[in-house]
């Protein structure tokens, strides 16, 4: 009996650890004070096309786009829980399926996608738009 509860225990404060741990790996820099729902008000209204998003396809220079929102993720790629690989497949494109799914089917967690608020650069935009 004494093995279990001490099993129980151990794995208890394991478990706050991870969640300490995890929360402690947010993003490294607060968001902008002008943001609203991870879009900066000074792009507002011009916004990003794929094409440009595309320009930022390295894990040094790692741009996505998520939801109609791009997003810089250059200084979050080494607090990533995964290998850099995993982000580095979705870095210059449109990534809402790889947040959506994490490439196996699994959603991310709302934890993770308040995380992107922080990151946002900007709207995506048409191509032709603002021509």
């Amino acid at each position: 009996m004494k093995k279990v509860v001490f099993a129980a225990f151990v794995g208890f404060w394991s478990s706050i650890a991870t969640i300490a741990t995890l929360h402690a790996m947010g993003p490294a820099e607060a968001p902008p004070a002008t943001a609203r729902d991870g879009v900066s008000n000074a792009t507002e209204t011009t916004g990003y096309t794929l094409e440009q998003v595309a320009e930022h396809g390295t894990l040094d220079d790692c741009w996505m786009a998520i939801d109609g929102v791009v997003y810089d993720f250059t200084t979050y790629v080494p607090n990533h829980p995964t290998p850099a690989f995993v982000l580095e497949q979705w870095c210059g494109k449109e990534a809402t399926e790889g947040m959506r799914t994490k490439g196996y089917g699994r959603d991310h967690s709302p934890t993770a996608w308040g995380m992107l608020e922080g990151y946002g650069v900007g709207p995506v935009r048409d191509q032709n738009e603002g021509d």
